[in-house]
């Protein structure tokens, strides 16, 4: 520990002496030791509840931003949305010829208690996997001295996306420890709403769209390839979700009275369901895929990545996949039909004797770049008209309900856009000649992500290229509980935004 803490006294007198280039030996010296220092602020940040549904909470994130960046030297800013606002975080250089503009996301998925091997999921604890394949709480204090990459810090938020926020932060501390400054402004950018699909985003974007100018736009968010290498992503996913619900009695009703008499809304709603897609995992709604042409070009850039669809499988559990292409990365640059869950009646310790009054499912809508999202709406819409519906937005009226046989709300939210960035623009350019010059080797390059993310309206509305730069593990139980990041990861992280920070645009 004592010679761990000369080299960072030496390295930082060297330095601070005046500004250096920090040599790529340096950058994992430098990554280490500012993780070490870094981790409670972290386990601070990740204490704040940030479920966005609760804005009180959220407000609490907003204030802990606000000072964490401004101790960075950024004028910080709140865009004001009419709900949970955005957060503008810049700095200026003056050898600046262009700005680059960071998203970060701050807000979390909700959590379920009973569902996590912690008592508090907001209560950071660091985990080590033992011989049984078990994760064993370990004193978190050991993150102070000799570090086992492979532990996992488990939080809500670890990973998703807190995690890559405090990276950028220290390594904004490793530039300006070291007096060190890049040719260009930086503008972030800090969503607050994210989880539930930055409802407010798409007109700040436009209302601020002065503030938010910019020549690029980089995401450090999401997980790396499967192969934890290090990875760009140039483009995601879009997404829409849809919600249906069948009606059936005004009330529950007996099955033994009602059976084989009052039609069951989970039967019909799961017949619909399954008139919307073939056996073999392909959306059955006729034009669902018109527009898309993967290229034998494409598939050569598609074919780089470096998957193993068998380890890929087992890793899921799974013995075969939908019958949509022939690989992963294949498979994610068509739209999909996705049913998110399903509810009616009772089950477990709790079934009931009953015809349920309704039956619902939540859906989405994965869309890519060739799709418009109005119009795959309005092919799921055609298709319960087709199969005999009658659509209400809201509760059906008694006339209603009296001269349809057959009822259905349905309410959608179009979401955002998918986007695209090529490969060889000035921002892929950059950021690969950063990612070698940090670990050697030639990041693997994703054409598009399957997740989704709220970038098209930046891309959209300001004319500017954008890249996802993603530093956490795919293990991560993003979205569920027990959501964790691993220790390697965050450290590398650090080296990730530093080497990008420190590269010449």
């Amino acid at each position: 520990m004592l010679k761990y803490r000369i080299t960072v006294i030496v390295l930082l007198i060297f330095f601070c002496s005046s500004a250096q280039k920090i040599s790529d030996k340096e950058l994992d010296k430098l990554s280490l030791s500012y993780a070490k220092s870094s981790f409670d602020e972290f386990v601070d940040f990740l204490s704040i509840p940030n479920d966005a549904h609760f804005p009180k909470d959220i407000k609490k994130n907003i204030e802990w931003c606000k000072n964490a960046f401004s101790k960075r030297g950024f004028n910080t800013k709140e865009l004001i949305t009419g709900g949970i606002p955005l957060l503008l975080a810049s700095r200026s250089y003056k050898n600046a010829n262009k700005t680059v503009l960071v998203y970060l996301q701050v807000d979390g998925q909700p959590v379920d208690t009973t569902k996590w091997f912690q008592e508090n999921p907001y209560k950071a604890n660091l985990k080590q996997l033992d011989e049984t394949k078990k994760w064993n709480t370990i004193p978190i204090t050991l993150l102070k001295g000799e570090i086992n990459p492979d532990w996992r810090i488990f939080a809500r938020s670890a990973s998703d996306a807190k995690g890559p926020v405090i990276m950028f932060l220290k390594a904004m501390d490793i530039m300006n420890d070291f007096k060190q400054e890049p040719n260009f402004n930086l503008k972030v950018i800090l969503d607050f709403e994210e989880e539930i699909s930055s409802p407010r985003l798409p007109k700040a974007v436009l209302d601020y769209k002065d503030e938010l100018a910019s020549d690029m736009l980089v995401i450090f968010d999401g997980p790396r390839h499967i192969s934890n290498q290090p990875t760009l992503a140039y483009g995601a996913r879009g997404i829409t979700t849809l919600s249906l619900e069948v009606f059936g009695p005004r009330a529950p009703q007996h099955s033994g009275h009602y059976g084989n008499y009052v039609p069951n809304p989970a039967l019909r709603l799961s017949q619909l369901l399954a008139s919307m897609m073939h056996d073999d995992g392909r959306v059955a709604i006729p034009g669902w895929y018109d527009g898309i042409e993967i290229s034998e070009e494409v598939k050569n850039i598609l074919k780089q990545v470096p998957d193993d669809e068998k380890t890929i499988r087992k890793k899921m559990g799974i013995a075969d996949i939908d019958n949509i292409a022939n690989t992963y990365q294949e498979s994610i640059q068509y739209p999909s039909l996705g049913i998110l869950g399903l509810r009616s009646g009772w089950t477990g310790t709790e079934t009931r004797t009953i015809i349920p009054s309704s039956a619902v499912a939540e859906m989405n809508i994965r869309l890519v770049k060739e799709t418009d999202a109005q119009r795959m709406v309005n092919l799921v819409k055609q298709h319960i008209i087709k199969q005999g519906f009658h659509i209400v937005e809201n509760l059906p009226t008694e006339e209603e309900r009296m001269k349809y046989p057959k009822i259905i709300r349905f309410n959608y939210n179009i979401a955002y856009d998918a986007f695209r960035t090529d490969f060889d623009t000035e921002i892929g350019q950059w950021l690969r000649k950063a990612m070698i010059r940090a670990f050697g080797t030639t990041p693997v390059q994703i054409r598009t992500g399957g997740g989704s993310i709220p970038i098209s309206p930046f891309v959209n509305t300001l004319n500017i290229p954008a890249v996802i730069v993603p530093t956490v593990n795919k293990d991560n139980n993003q979205h569920s509980p027990n959501e964790n990041i691993r220790v390697g990861n965050y450290i590398e992280g650090i080296k990730t935004i530093t080497a990008i920070l420190t590269q010449k645009l």
